[in-house]
């Protein structure tokens, strides 16, 4: 697998930088978490955001199919290491 600006891929690169990026855990998942937890709060709330900022469609469904891409795991992992 190649390795993009230091993550997984790109498409886990592009959805922390775009999604995330300022974001704390606590700002996805509440006070008390685990990874698992945060790692499924994380993917829920990508794809609540395409939900509520896009309508039904073409793009709507690219936006979602590129969400499979991504790592969770490691984005779950880098937010508790940063905070």
């Amino acid at each position: 697998m190649n390795r993009y600006n230091g993550w997984a891929n790109y498409a886990t690169w592009r959805v922390n930088l775009e999604i995330f990026d300022g974001l704390s855990p606590h700002d996805i998942a509440g006070d008390q978490f685990t990874v698992t937890e945060l790692r499924h709060a994380l993917e829920e709330y990508a794809e609540e955001l395409i939900g509520a900022t896009s309508s039904e469609g073409f793009a709507r469904d690219y936006a979602l199919a590129f969400l499979s891409d991504v790592e969770w795991w490691e984005i779950a992992n880098n937010m508790m290491v940063e905070a």
